[in-house]
């Protein structure tokens, strides 16, 4: 008996040791989110400096002294799961993205954002994968399978849309920002897509019927992930519009809201389909018609959260990528050999340069040609903007890279120590660096161009913010006009001159008869107050 109450008063003490532990952990982890706000703020008018370097350099610095002070053993406080991230830290940042998205701006350019997001995605997959074939074999870095190759394709194809729309400015540039903001979020989703059937297939003997198969995967998940997201976020705004919950209790209607928004993802997991694009397109139709289904008050709050929990998880994930950067482990099987590791970060630094510039113009000229008006085609100047733009890498890459060669953070094999530390390296080099340089580029090849930033003028504001416009009015853009009653041209010839427009009218006509009613959305709700600007609800789409 004397052994066994000795041995359970072992255990509570060593639990309670590894709970102080934790609790130590992730009390300086929340002071140090709470430094990296507070800097950026102070650091806001800066032309160089945005908040994730202010992060990656926090979480260096941070990593630097919990090296020192534990004698060169651990970098860390707090140990990285790919799980955590995918599950708890992305999907706000991803909905938040398509909750702020100006739908209009957004749909206006939606092809060209397919092009680049998914077909440019393949294409870079397609590069990085092969060159990584032939060039990782004469450096020796040590065994890797086919299926290692392909995953470095899809790993380092991975822009970091969170880092790329932090540098640029939507109201100096709005059409670079959308092709981007656009491209950033389906490349995501592209790039996740294309890992997680890397991982399903046998792709130790391909043929044309496993590529097939492939590609059937492929483009089924994209499209029943985007019905997912679309059927969650019409059931939250019909649920909401028929049991009007702000009669009783706004704190419901906000709950329902985030959980709706949330249970889209999950439910993405579940089906084993991609949770980016299902959130995201949830995130646009509920902010086209839930959004204004519920109270002011309610309105207010869910356009605070929402933006407030995106914002503290992008600052999380480059706090802990600047920390991770100096762990021990993962140097100590490349210190014989850094020469190894420099080259191999060089390389697929070259790669991702090739493979970016590889689709990025070639589709902007295609895209080019269905473009009938001077001011809508994308100039060169841009292509090399958008070009830069998208060269960095962050968390996605980060998160894919642990997933394929860590097993829960950790590194046992020297060629999958190479590849971790070069994605940290990559990782690093093109926030800091290519990110420091946006800035100033865009302002070079770009000075404030006038018809750039008349195309936005006239678009009203978004759920995030009410001076921050994103989300377009659909109502107000005829209401510019003059009035609904302007007679339109139609017939085929019209559809193949102004497709985008012809298909956004008949689409408001649809919306308006059949959509609205049902669903509810601005002008087809129960009640609704004015806005807390002081507007009239006309404001908000």
């Amino acid at each position: 008996m004397g052994f066994s109450v000795g041995s359970v008063l072992r255990l509570g003490m060593m639990a309670s040791t590894s709970d102080q532990t934790s609790i130590d952990s992730i009390t300086l982890f929340v002071a140090l989110l709470s430094a990296c706000i507070l800097i950026g703020h102070l650091l806001e008018e800066n032309r160089w400096i945005n908040e994730s370097i202010t992060a990656l350099a926090i979480g260096l610095c941070t990593g630097i002294v919990i090296l020192l002070t534990t004698g060169g053993k651990s970098s860390r406080i707090l140990e990285f799961n790919e799980e955590f991230f995918f599950i708890y830290l992305l999907p706000p940042i991803i909905f938040n993205a398509g909750f702020q998205v100006k739908k209009k701006q957004f749909f206006r350019n939606f092809m060209t954002i397919m092009l680049f997001g998914a077909i440019g995605t393949l294409v870079s997959f397609g590069i990085i994968s092969f060159g990584a074939t032939q060039l990782f074999k004469k450096l020796d870095i040590g065994f890797l399978e086919m299926r290692d190759y392909l995953a470095i394709g899809a790993i380092f194809s991975a822009t970091d849309s969170v880092c790329t729309l932090q540098v640029l400015n939507q109201d100096e540039t709005p059409l670079l920002y959308s092709l981007v903001f656009g491209e950033g979020v389906v490349n995501d989703a592209t790039s996740v897509v294309l890992f997680n059937a890397i991982q399903r297939f046998d792709l130790s003997h391909i043929n044309s019927g496993i590529a097939l198969q492939f590609v059937g995967n492929f483009f089924s998940l994209f499209i029943c992930s985007t019905l997912l997201g679309v059927l969650v976020g019409l059931l939250s705004a019909y649920i909401i519009k028929k049991l009007y919950f702000g009669r009783h209790s706004t704190d419901r209607e906000v709950a329902l809201m985030i959980l709706m928004a949330y249970l889209s993802y999950v439910m993405a997991e579940l089906f084993d389909l991609s949770g980016i694009l299902t959130v995201f397109f949830c995130g646009i139709v509920m902010s086209h018609y839930t959004w204004h289904n519920v109270t002011e008050s309610s309105r207010v709050t869910t356009k605070h959260a929402f933006a407030t929990l995106s914002f503290v998880a992008e600052i999380f994930i480059f706090l802990y990528v600047g920390m991770d950067a100096l762990d021990i482990e993962k140097w100590r099987f490349v210190s014989k050999s850094p020469g190894k590791s420099v080259g191999v970060s060089s390389v697929l630094l070259a790669l991702v340069l090739v493979g970016r510039a590889a689709f990025v113009f070639p589709l902007s000229i295609l895209s080019n040609l269905t473009r009938k008006s001077k001011s809508d085609k994308i100039e060169f100047k841009q292509q090399v903007t958008i070009w830069w733009a998208g060269l960095m890498r962050g968390s996605v890459s980060m998160a894919l890279a642990y997933n394929q060669f860590t097993r829960s953070g950790h590194t046992q094999q020297p060629g999958n120590a190479v590849m971790i530390t070069s994605t940290i390296t990559v990782v690093l080099f093109s926030t800091v660096v290519f990110g420091l340089m946006t800035k100033p580029l865009v302002r070079f090849l770009l000075p404030q161009s006038k018809h750039l930033s008349s195309m936005m003028s006239s678009e009203p504001s978004s759920p995030k913010s009410f001076t921050l416009p994103l989300l377009s009015s659909e109502q107000e853009s005829e209401a510019d006009t003059g009035g609904h009653n302007i007679p339109r041209p139609t017939g085929l010839r019209v559809l193949l001159s102004t497709p985008t427009h012809t298909v956004h009218h008949y689409w408001r006509k649809f919306d308006d008869a059949f959509m609205r009613p049902v669903f509810g959305g601005r002008g087809f709700v129960q009640y609704v107050s004015a806005s807390p600007t002081g507007r009239t609800d006309q404001q908000f789409q």
